[in-house]
């Protein structure tokens, strides 16, 4: 498993309380045919949250359908609850994803001490490749270059995605970590910048709207085509914003709604719908500059 590219940050599309299973079906099959390099569900855009243990089962059963032996196919199996994270773990290690992204446990605050035996634990007590996954903005915690250094020596921890949004912080991690540790970012604004460090991609928003793109992008970047990544990255700047004018994953799920890609925009309470003025500036976006509506 090569863990490098545009790997999309898949949205979960539901209906009417539901799963909707007919356009995760369809979403998954775009992206193959985009040339997207890798698909992550049940992470932050996914809504894991806020999906059940029977709902995750069968969103994984989807995704292996789909795309097994396709493309790399990553789950989400981090929450708050460390003894939760190791039972997600290893339904994913038994279902045969390549890998499994384990965000930094959110609200509790634990220390790096804490987030180390987390993570420790987790890896010794399953076989999965494992990519850790700091993202400050919403957990509370930063998980630091030296702390994921540490992490970074054991085995079945393989990569970190990287959302801090902090270049200096990327680049802690370059000089840290052994050269065999997959370093992602997670945040699109960054990634073209990361990639041009030393990162080897992106574990992407926009990449559900525009994902032909978004691995071109990031091809361009890694191939060391730089006049043309930069070219791409400014192009798609403005749906890196419109991705984020309310909470990751609503305009993502307008976004493709509008496009026709899922027949709702239904998100699960606590996240609601965008207000009228944030979908007419999404709707903007999204035909002036890329003709997508």
């Amino acid at each position: 498993m090569k863990l490098q590219g545009s790997i999309v940050a898949l949205i979960t599309p539901f209906k009417d309380g539901k799963i909707d299973e007919v356009s995760l079906r369809n979403l998954i099959k775009w992206h193959i045919q985009e040339g997207t390099h890798g698909i992550l569900i049940l992470g932050t855009t996914g809504e894991a949250a806020t999906i059940d243990m029977e709902e995750r089962k069968r969103v994984m059963e989807i995704a292996l359908e789909e795309a097994k032996g396709k493309i790399p196919l990553i789950v989400g199996t981090g929450t708050n609850n460390t003894k939760k994270v190791l039972e997600y773990t290893k339904l994913a290690e038994e279902m045969d994803f390549d890998a499994a992204l384990i965000v930094t446990p959110y609200y509790n605050k634990p220390t790096q001490k804490g987030l180390y035996e987390h993570y420790s634990y987790i890896a010794k007590n399953t076989k999965i490749p494992i990519i850790l996954y700091n993202v400050p903005g919403r957990t509370g915690v930063n998980l630091l270059p030296d702390t994921t250094a540490k992490l970074a020596q054991i085995d079945n921890i393989i990569a970190i995605k990287e959302a801090c949004g902090d270049i200096k912080q990327i680049t802690e991690l370059l000089l840290k970590c052994p050269k065999d540790f997959t370093i992602l970012s997670g945040d699109d604004f960054t990634a073209y910048a990361s990639v041009t460090l030393g990162v080897k991609g992106v574990i992407s928003v926009a990449a559900n709207i525009m994902p032909k793109e978004m691995a071109q992008l990031m091809e361009n970047a890694l191939n060391g085509k730089i006049s043309e990544a930069q070219e791409l990255n400014l192009k798609l700047y403005p749906l890196y914003k419109a991705m984020f004018v309310e909470t990751n994953p609503v305009p993502a799920k307008a976004a493709l709604w509008l496009m026709g890609k899922i027949e709702t925009p239904e998100v699960r309470s606590p996240l609601s719908q965008l207000t009228e003025k944030s979908l007419e500036t999404l709707k903007t976006v999204l035909k002036e500059n890329y003709n997508l509506v």
